[in-house]
């Protein structure tokens, strides 16, 4: 059994009007997020593309620890899908940071200049535990799987009349560089994310045996080149749209070009 996502399309001031084929913006809108309503049978996990014409806030996210009650932990990655020549992503510190001068770089506006900028090109994988300090450059179409959470923590937003929360972030913020392991390339095979909240994996064509054991549960199919059905042809993914499905095995990839899968954990 399977069934496709219904996609919702979410304006940013960062966005973009011109978004890359298959989607469209509406006329008159910058479209920052098209993402896929989060199904009950994978309540875990939840997958977006992000497409950036300016910088993104400067925020963070709690772990399930140390949230609190009306919150929810969040971990995600970013694939970079397509960059521009300087496109860039900020993940954590050039060095350790003490929270009073997080604090005091946030409300000056130097927090960018601590931050590590790291260059983003196709292919890149990019893994943020709860409490790593962050930001998204402008120039980027990315897939972020994430946990299932809205709560976000923004420490810097360049000015914009949008509400801050310093306390939170700083109360969840690790000052820490980012570790080098948490950064893969599709280069490096098809897992790319087995972590504590989910896993991901980049399959070309066919999955083999391996893999279809691996999700032998529910599941999202997400691809980015070809199709994706139903064995039972009750439902069809192409570019763009999200599958999900109660097993792998009952998935048909004989028109599948390059697919995203993602379960929880």
């Amino acid at each position: 059994m399977a069934r496709k996502l219904p996609t919702r399309m979410v304006a940013k001031v960062w966005g973009r009007d011109a978004l890359p084929a298959p989607f469209a913006a509406p006329a008159g809108e910058r479209i920052g997020e098209i993402w896929f309503e989060p199904p009950p049978e994978v309540p875990q996990v939840l997958v977006k593309y992000l497409f950036t014409s300016e910088k993104l806030s400067v925020q963070v996210h709690p772990s399930d620890h140390n949230a609190l009650l009306g919150e929810a932990g969040k971990e995600e990655c970013w694939l970079v899908l397509d960059a521009e020549p300087d496109a860039r992503l900020a993940i954590g510190f050039e060095r350790e940071v003490a929270s009073a001068e997080i604090e005091a770089a946030a409300l000056d506006g130097s927090i960018e200049d601590l931050l590590t900028w790291h260059p983003a090109h196709p292919g890149d994988l990019f893994y943020l535990p709860a409490g790593t300090v962050h930001a998204i450059g402008p120039g980027l179409a990315l897939v972020e799987v994430q946990q299932t959470s809205d709560t976000t923590f923004r420490l810097y937003d360049y000015g914009r009349p949008r509400e801050l929360h310093l306390e939170r972030a700083l109360a969840v913020a690790s000052g820490a560089p980012y570790g080098v392991q948490h950064k893969r390339s599709i280069a490096d095979g098809q897992v790319l994310v087995d972590g504590p909240h989910f896993r991901l994996d980049r399959v070309e064509g066919a999955p083999d045996a391996a893999t279809i054991a691996a999700y032998s549960g529910p599941l999202l199919a997400l691809p980015l080149a070809g199709e994706v059905a139903a064995r039972d042809g009750s439902a069809l993914a192409g570019a763009g749209e999200c599958l999900v499905a109660d097993a792998l095995e009952n998935l048909d990839f004989s028109r599948a070009g390059v697919t995203l899968l993602t379960r929880g954990v």
